[in-house]
C-alpha cells in the first residue's frame, strides 16, 4: 500500500517554483547543519519536504537531523518514507537501520544493513554505523559476527574510542573480561571524557576482583556524570569491596537518591547488597523490599532476610527464609541463616530444627555444629552442647568461638582445668577477644591460689583491660590479686582507676539520660525544660558535641541568637579533631 502511494506521488512532478524554493531551503538546512544548528536545519528541511513531498533528498536530510537530535520515532517515520522513495540511497538505508537499532527493532534493522553492505558499491561504515551494525548482530544472536565487525572497523579506524569501548562491551558479554580491559583502557586514553568507557573499565575491573584498580576510572565517571545512578553505584561497590566503607556509603547513598521508577530491580538489588556489606543494613531494607520479590530468586530473599536479622527484625526475616526454602535450591548456608533468625527470637526448638536440616545437607560444617551447640547451651542441654562444640572445634581448629563457649560451659560446671585450656585456646586464636581474656583471668583467679596462678590471672586481666579500658570490674579483680601477692601500692592504684571508671560510667549514664530527655522535650517544643536537661548533659559529659548543638537550636527558638552562636561554636570545636 505504502509503495503504491509513493509511486502515485512520484508521478506528480513538482512545480518549478517549488523546486527552486525547496533547493533554497535545502541549502539553508545544510548550512545550518554544518554550523551544528540542528533546530534551524530541521526547520529548513521540513520546509523542503513540504514543498516537494515526492522527492527523496529532503526526506533523507530531515531524517538524518531528527536522528542526530534523538527524536527516534520521527526519524524512523521520515527515513522510512525516504527509503521508500529511493531504496538505492545507501546513506538513507544505513541511517534508517541505525534508527531502528536505537529503537531496539533489531529484526527490521538487520536486513537493511545487509542491503547496504551487499550492494554493488558497499559503503565504508562510519564508527557509529559499525557500532549500530554490531549491536544488531549481537542482539539477533550473532555475537561472533558482531565482534568480527568491530575488529574490522578498528582496523580501518584504530583510534576510535567509540569502537574500542563497543568491542570491550561485546567481550564482557561473551565473558572474556580480561580481553575487554585493554579496549576499555584504550578508549579512555583516546577520550578521557568518554564517561561510558570509564564506567565500563571500572565495572569490568571490579568484576575481575580488582576493586583498587577499579576506583580511579569509576571516580572519573561519577565526577563527569554526577547524576548517573550507575556511576555512583559502581564506585560505591568498588569502595565497599576495597573496605573503604565510609566513602562507599557516601557514593551508595547518592546512588539511592538518583534511582528512579525505571531503575532495574537488579541494579537496586546490587545497591542494597553494597549498602549491607558496608554496614548500613537499615538503608538497604527498602531497596531489598523494592527488588527482592521482583527478582523472585532465592538468593535475593536470603539477603533481604539477612538484612532484617542484622537490623533486629528476625520476625520479618522468617517468612522470607521460608519462601527461599520453598523456591530452592536448599543449602546448608540457608538453613544456618534461617536457624540464626529463630535463635534471635529465642525460639530454640525451631532453631535446632533448622541447624539439623543444614547438617543433613553438610554434615562436616563446623559453623552449623557450633550454632547447634550454642542452641543446646541456651536450652541448658549442656551434654549435647559440649558434643556439638567439640565437633565444631575438631572440624575447624582455627575457629575461636567453640573454644570460648566450651570454656564458659566448663567454668559453669566447675571444670576449671578444662575451662582454662579452652579459654587459653580461644585467646590464642583470637587475641583481641577481651571477654575471653577477662574470663580466663577470672577462672585463674578463682581456681589457683598460688602466687604463680595469681600472676597468670593478673596478666590475663591486664590483657582484658587493655582491650576493654572502660571496665572497672577488671581493675577491681586485679587489685584483689595484687593484695593476694602482697603488692598493696599497685592494688591501691588499681582501685583508684576502678573508682574513676565507675564515676565516668555513672556520668555517662547521666549524660545519656539527660541528652535523651532534652532531645524529646525539644521535639515537643518544651524549650525551658529541654534547656535544663541539655545543660545537665553538658555538665555530665563536657566533651560531647551533640548537647551543644541541640542547646543552640533551643536557644535559637527562644530568640537568643547570640547564646545559640556560642553553643554552635562549642559544638564545632568539639567535633573538630
Amino acid at each position: 500500500m505504502l509503495t503504491a502511494i509513493a509511486v502515485s506521488q512520484a508521478q506528480i512532478k513538482p512545480k518549478p517554483a517549488d523546486l527552486a524554493a525547496a533547493s533554497t531551503a535545502m541549502q539553508q538546512g545544510i548550512a545550518a547543519a554544518n554550523r551544528n544548528d540542528l533546530p534551524a536545519a530541521a526547520a529548513a528541511f521540513v520546509r523542503a519536504t513540504q514543498l516537494v513531498p515526492t522527492l527523496e533528498p529532503p526526506q533523507a536530510a530531515l531524517g538524518s537531523i531528527l536522528l542526530a537530535q534523538g527524536d527516534l520515532p520521527a526519524a524512523a517515520r521520515t527515513l522510512a518514507r525516504a527509503h521508500t522513495l529511493d531504496p538505492n540511497d545507501l546513506a538513507t538505508t544505513l541511517n534508517l537501520a541505525r534508527t531502528l537499532t536505537a529503537q531496539a527493532d533489531y529484526p527490521t534493522a538487520l536486513p537493511l544493513f545487509h542491503q547496504a553492505l551487499t550492494s554493488p558499491n558497499p559503503p565504508a561504515l562510519s564508527p557509529e554505523e559499525s557500532l549500530a551494525y554490531a549491536t544488531t548482530l549481537s542482539a539477533t544472536g550473532n555475537p561472533t559476527e558482531a565482534q568480527s565487525q568491530l575488529t574490522q572497523a578498528l582496523t580501518a579506524t584504530p583510534d576510535s574510542a567509540l569502537l574500542h569501548d563497543a568491542l570491550g562491551v561485546l567481550l564482557v558479554q561473551s565473558r572474556h573480561l580480561p580481553e575487554a580491559v585493554p579496549h576499555f583502557e584504550r578508549a579512555t586514553q583516546l577520550d578521557p571524557a568518554y564517561t561510558q568507557a570509564q564506567l565500563h573499565l571500572g565495572t569490568t575491573l571490579l568484576l575481575l576482583g580488582q576493586p583498587d584498580q577499579a576506583i580511579p576510572p569509576l571516580r572519573k565517571a561519577a565526577t563527569q556524570a554526577p547524576t548517573s545512578f550507575d556511576a555512583h553505584l559502581q564506585l560505591g561497590r568498588a569502595l565497599s569491596a576495597a573496605r573503604q566503607d565510609q566513602p562507599a556509603l557516601t557514593e551508595l547513598h547518592r546512588a539511592a537518591e538518583l534511582r528512579t521508577p525505571a531503575t532495574p530491580p537488579a541494579a537496586i538489588y546490587d545497591l542494597a547488597l553494597a549498602l549491607e556489606a558496608s554496614g548500613d543494613s537499615a538503608s538497604s531494607l527498602p531497596l531489598f523490599a523494592a527488588s527482592a520479590h521482583a527478582l523472585g530468586s532465592s538468593e535475593a530473599l536470603i539477603n533481604y532476610a539477612l538484612a532484617r536479622v542484622q537490623t533486629g527484625d528476625a520476625i520479618g526475616a522468617l517468612p522470607l527464609y521460608a519462601k527461599a526454602v520453598t523456591l530452592g535450591p536448599d543449602s546448608a548456608t540457608l538453613r544456618e541463616d534461617y536457624g540464626v533468625a529463630y535463635l534471635q527470637q529465642s525460639d530454640l526448638d525451631h532453631a535446632i530444627t533448622q541447624f539439623r536440616a543444614g547438617l543433613a545437607l553438610d554434615p562436616q560444617s563446623p559453623h552449623l555444629h557450633y550454632d547447634l551447640g550454642l542452641a543446646f547451651k541456651l536450652k541448658d542441654d549442656l551434654p549435647a552442647s559440649i558434643t556439638e562444640l567439640q565437633l565444631a572445634s575438631t572440624l575447624d581448629p582455627t575457629l575461636p568461638d567453640p573454644a570460648y563457649t566450651l570454656g564458659v560451659i566448663y567454668m559453669q560446671q566447675g571444670r576449671y582445668p578444662d575451662a582454662i585450656a579452652q579459654l587459653r585456646r580461644a585467646t590464642t586464636l583470637q587475641p583481641t577477644n577481651g571477654d575471653a581474656w577477662a574470663l580466663l583471668g577470672g577462672v585463674l583467679k578463682d581456681s589457683d591460689d598460688t602466687p604463680a596462678g595469681a600472676q597468670q590471672a593478673i596478666e590475663a586481666l591486664r590483657h582484658a583491660s587493655a582491650l576493654q579500658p572502660d571496665q572497672p570490674s577488671l581493675h577491681i579483680q586485679i587489685a584483689a590479686l595484687l593484695i593476694r601477692t602482697n603488692q598493696p601500692e599497685q592494688a591501691a592504684a588499681e582501685r583508684k582507676t576502678a573508682a574513676e571508671l565507675s564515676r565516668a560510667a555513672v556520668a555517662q549514664q547521666r549524660a545519656s539520660f539527660s541528652l535523651r530527655s532534652g532531645r524529646t522535650l525539644l521535639a515537643q517544643g518544651k524549650l525551658p525544660e529541654a534547656i535544663v536537661q541539655l545543660n545537665a548533659a553538658i555538665a555530665a559529659d563536657p566533651k560531647a558535641p551533640e548537647p551543644h548543638t541541640l542547646l543552640a537550636e533551643a536557644l535559637t527558638r527562644q530568640g537568643k541568637p547570640a547564646e545559640a552562636a556560642i553553643e554552635r561554636q562549642r559544638a564545632l570545636t568539639l567535633k573538630t579533631p
